[in-house]
């Protein structure tokens, strides 16, 4: 069974116990919306800051790679130089 087969049976498995959940909920249905409204925005924010987190790192690793790059292109030019001088 690979990580997709694996994501969706989780997935799955999360509709049928919000599902679940919702049928034994000891709160009104205005009170239950309200709290899944509230999870749900919750939930978004994590994730936009974790995307925000990820695309910051992802070019920190960028820029760092660009100069790893650039010193390797100096190095090989001495070298360069140094074979033809």
């Amino acid at each position: 069974m690979d990580n997709t087969d694996r994501f969706l049976w989780f997935l799955a498995g999360t509709a049928v116990g919000a599902s679940i959940a919702l049928l034994y909920a000891p709160k009104s249905g205005r009170e239950t919306r309200r709290y899944l409204g509230k999870k749900a925005r919750q939930g978004r924010e994590a994730v936009s800051e974790m995307s925000r987190d990820l695309a910051e790192k992802g070019r920190d690793l960028y820029e760092m790679g660009r100069r790893v790059a650039d010193d390797a292109a100096e190095l090989f030019e001495r070298g360069r130089r140094l074979v033809e001088g």
